[in-house]
């Protein structure tokens, strides 16, 4: 049995009446940049986020740097935030002039840890960036509770989590912005590059609105340093048909998310993910864990052998990667997130796995611990 890790042709196949007339109407309008099906699907997953507003962009990185600029990050801030994401987080601090600042995320959820946030705090601290991370919230209460003392703002970085819930509270309404990622592969994705800030404070989202277009309240009339970062039509239009299906997705993703964790309990080899009692996990990614690198690398190599395509998110951490060499980091400062980087394999998760798939996943997982 072949299981690609993930099936955007099968997801497309299932939803292939609906996404060609949603197209085709962009195609008979010419709306191709921003346009009527943008601000649909911008009043639709404001009220999906349970948040007042949202800003299409053309990715999420976009959604990342606006969301900072429009808030007034800017050169001589610190921005607290986790070295295990991917590196568009930390891009994003870094296109506004701040400085990133690393606090090691908790070992058993993935997610920034609040007690290592309160180590990393100093008189240039504006804001708290954490990350919603494999589908996972961040333990939110207790960040808000750091930032209200310390008068910062917070931007969740949900990339990863469209539809994950806090404490019955969705990602996205959180925070004083929320970024979302629409890269195809997402639990929600488009058709190419696509993102969203999602905000409830409408001079925010106005703010994002303006900057992604060029800075023109009217045409050729620029107020600030400006940017492209506008959604296409086709990308509007694509997400309003994929958010009807996205509540059903989730439930699916979660059931498989519960089938594996139920099979691989008892292994002493694996880690499987924990959920957090405050958290409605929406497993983007189902990461397992093993004990090292080597073992890890061992069961990619196996599955591979077996037509399981297995994958490896952030094998590198942030404060590791050459590009933010001069932040001055080394290996050792912070082990919860290396272990991680070092232990964890991505398994096959996406809603189109028939029940044959995820059982030949589980018998090859289980057959590589005998």
């Amino acid at each position: 049995m072949k299981v690609p890790f993930l099936d955007l042709k099968a997801q497309y196949a299932a939803i292939k009446p609906e996404i060609q007339a949603a197209v085709n109407n962009i195609l008979d309008t010419a709306a191709y940049a921003l346009g009527p099906a943008v601000d649909e699907f911008e009043s639709n997953f404001a009220s999906y986020c349970h948040a007042e507003y949202s800003a299409g962009l053309n990715s999420g990185t976009s959604a990342l740097h606006l969301a900072l600029t429009a808030l007034g990050i800017g050169p001589g801030d610190e921005v607290i935030t986790t070295p295990h994401t991917f590196i568009a987080t930390i891009w994003a601090i870094s296109y506004t002039g701040a400085t990133p600042v690393f606090a090691d995320i908790n070992a058993d959820t993935y997610t920034i840890s609040a007690d290592e946030i309160t180590k990393k705090i100093t008189p240039k601290t504006k804001a708290i960036l954490p990350v919603h991370l494999y589908g996972q919230p961040a333990d939110m209460d207790a960040i808000a509770e750091i930032a209200s003392a310390g008068r910062l703002l917070v931007i969740e970085d949900a990339a990863q989590a469209h539809g994950a819930e806090y404490k019955s509270k969705r990602c996205g309404s959180m925070g004083d912005a929320a970024c979302f990622s629409f890269y195809p592969g997402k639990n929600l994705g488009a058709y190419g590059e696509a993102g969203a800030v999602v905000t409830n404070n409408r001079a925010t989202a106005d703010k994002i609105k303006l900057l992604r277009n060029h800075s023109q309240p009217s045409k050729y009339y620029h107020t600030r340093l400006g940017y492209n970062y506008r959604m296409d039509g086709i990308q509007g239009a694509v997400l309003n048909v994929k958010l009807r299906h996205l509540e059903r997705w989730t439930i699916r993703r979660r059931a498989i998310a519960s089938r594996y964790s139920e099979a691989f309990a008892a292994i002493s080899l694996y880690k499987i993910p924990s959920e957090a009692p405050y958290s409605r996990h929406v497993y983007h990614l189902y990461e397992l864990g093993l004990p090292s690198d080597r073992s890890r690398d061992k069961l990619q190599a196996y599955l591979l052998a077996c037509g399981i395509q297995a994958g490896l998110h952030y094998p590198i951490p942030v404060h590791l990667q050459q590009a933010y060499s001069d932040l001055g980091h080394r290996e050792g400062d912070f082990p919860a997130t290396e272990k991680a980087a070092g232990c964890l394999i991505s398994l096959p998760i996406y809603p189109e796995m028939s029940a044959e798939m995820v059982d030949y996943v589980i018998e090859k997982v289980v057959a590589f611990d005998r």
